[in-house]
């Protein structure tokens, strides 16, 4: 049998934001098998609470005894005591949200213009919900101080997070907070990651499937010594060791899944990085 994983936890975690860290911080230590449980367990925590373990076996391509041995390997006795955790999580919710994330992805929208308008601003809604349920407020403020001390913040995106990125340098611009935007445009990126370092801060925006071009400058900029944030959609690693790293769940509509959440949390970290930056100029004035 494949090795499943590197290092089990000896203590199981009793809330949902305790086991997500050591879902993402252990992730490297599972095999491929596991690493499918670990995606779908944080893509879709409403499933794992509400679904037996044969149910989630179906749907993720792996056998029931995986799921066992996926909570196993973070201390449990067995699913059930790790399902326990998962529908703690649900119920703490007022409004099931990633149930309503997971109908709309089947809602076949297109086929009517009003109906497809209506889908896209409850998707919308259900993804903002979503960022105020599970973003912790004081991991925006530690990420906006990490934006607000840097020399040059860099941010770094491609393909469909590259308007958000885009977003977030050109606010941290407008509130005078020394921004660079890596887009790599005409193939430059590696060029441009030699301006990073150490007291500069690199922030990357990158959702499954990664673009490899964002996780090598990643890579990069961790070696510099550059302090490090991290907006994705799973526990992938480079991304899951920086030193703030959030998972945004964006809803669905017949495949198309807009950026409604992330530029949310792009214009929050600009806008509270620009406050304090000027809050630390004033005081040296």
């Amino acid at each position: 049998m494949q090795n499943e994983t590197k290092t089990k936890l000896d203590k199981p975690a009793r809330d949902f934001d305790t086991l997500r860290e050591q879902i993402a911080s252990s992730y490297d230590g599972l095999s491929n098998r596991l690493k499918l449980i670990a995606d779908y367990a944080l893509r879709e925590p409403s499933a794992l609470a509400l679904h037996t373990g044969a149910m989630l076996g179906d749907e993720i391509g792996v056998a029931p005894s995986a799921i066992i041995r996926f909570a196993q390997h973070f201390g449990y006795s067995g699913f059930s005591e790790m399902q326990s955790v998962f529908r703690a999580e649900l119920q703490a919710s007022s409004t099931p949200y990633q149930d309503r994330i997971k109908n709309l992805e089947h809602s076949g929208a297109a086929r009517d213009t009003a109906e497809m308008t209506d889908r896209f601003v409850e998707a919308g809604i259900a993804s903002l919900h979503e960022l105020q349920r599970t973003t912790p407020v004081e991991k925006i403020e530690a990420a906006a101080r990490l934006l607000a001390d840097a020399r040059i913040v860099h941010v770094l995106a491609q393909k469909r997070t590259f308007t958000a990125a885009t977003y977030l340098a050109y606010n941290l611009a407008r509130l005078e907070v020394p921004a660079n935007l890596l887009d790599g445009i005409g193939g430059t990126l590696e060029q441009q990651m030699a301006m990073v370092g150490p007291d500069d801060v690199v922030i990357a925006i990158s959702f499954h499937p990664c673009a490899e071009e964002t996780v090598r400058a990643f890579e990069r900029a961790c070696a510099t010594g550059a302090r490090t944030i991290a907006i994705t959609d799973l526990a992938h690693t480079p991304f899951t060791n920086a030193d703030i790293w959030f998972q945004i769940t964006e809803a669905s509509v017949d495949g198309f899944r807009s950026l409604n959440a992330t530029i949310s949390l792009a214009l929050i970290l600009a806008i509270r990085a620009g406050t304090l930056s000027a809050e630390q100029n004033s005081t040296k004035t």
